[in-house]
């Protein structure tokens, strides 16, 4: 199926874990996808063959999201290369574990860069060429820690909690142009940024999730290419978890 033929796709993050899957599945629905990414270039260049392997079609755009003229020159390339912009997927993030007190000024404002200004950076810039065309999609990759909070996870739980504010107001205000946003909230899911945890940390984990285990990318990544589609047209301003009902 290929219900997304025709559409152009802008993930941030896209050259690993979460943002890799969605980049994989948008490219199998058909839509050509563009995969921003600020470091890796092997990751980055794998995951660009693995899309054409699959026969999709895919640029890449490295660019430091945290940076206003950044965002702006990788909408401009895109509408100047593709002419439109149909889905923005906000998926980039880092995260600091430790005890608040400890973190410094730059760690603060590097975590709210990246998580929070690249993705309304992204969004002021894109949201203009989809109102021109009365359509669009954006969808935020937030977090169940956005909801709950985490200890030793502030920074990143306020982040994501300022993420799911940002879909629901946006949302509101520009579901009468005829753009959607929305938001999914990952729960524990197989990916790098959970590679730290001991054997005894994920057993413990896993406990607490009902369904008895980690999430996988591309459980999020099929949602992602559910809320793209005309399917559910009718949807906005949700912010949707998927971590095997943990919250």
């Amino acid at each position: 199926m290929e219900n997304l033929q025709g559409k152009i796709a802008l993930i941030t993050g896209g050259s690993r874990g979460i943002g890799k899957a969605i980049a994989m599945e948008l490219a199998k629905e058909g839509a050509t996808v563009i995969i921003n990414y600020s470091k890796n270039d092997l990751s980055a260049e794998e995951t660009l063959k693995e899309i054409k392997d699959i026969g999709g079609y895919s640029k890449l755009y490295k660019g430091d999201i945290s940076k206003y003229n950044v965002c702006k020159d990788m909408i401009d390339y895109i509408i100047d290369t593709f002419g439109k912009i149909d889905i923005l997927i906000n998926n980039a993030a880092v995260s600091f574990r430790g005890l608040f007190m400890d973190f410094s000024e730059n760690n603060i404002n590097d975590i709210f860069g990246i998580n929070v200004l690249g993705a309304m950076y992204l969004s002021k810039e894109t949201i203009p060429h989809m109102i021109n065309r009365g359509k669009g999609n954006i969808i935020n990759i937030s977090s169940i820690w956005g909801e709950s909070g985490a200890s030793c996870e502030v920074l990143y739980s306020s982040t994501k909690g300022a993420i799911n504010l940002f879909t629901k107001s946006l949302a509101k205000e520009v579901a009468p142009m005829g753009v959607r946003v929305n938001a999914i909230a990952p729960g524990v899911i197989n990916t790098e940024m959970n590679s730290f945890l001991s054997k005894e940390e994920r057993e413990e984990l896993e406990e607490e999730i009902p369904f008895g285990r980690f999430g996988n990318t591309i459980e999020v990544a099929k949602m992602v290419t559910f809320l793209c589609s005309d399917k559910c047209e009718y949807l906005t301003g949700q912010i949707i978890k998927i971590d095997g009902g943990m919250i």
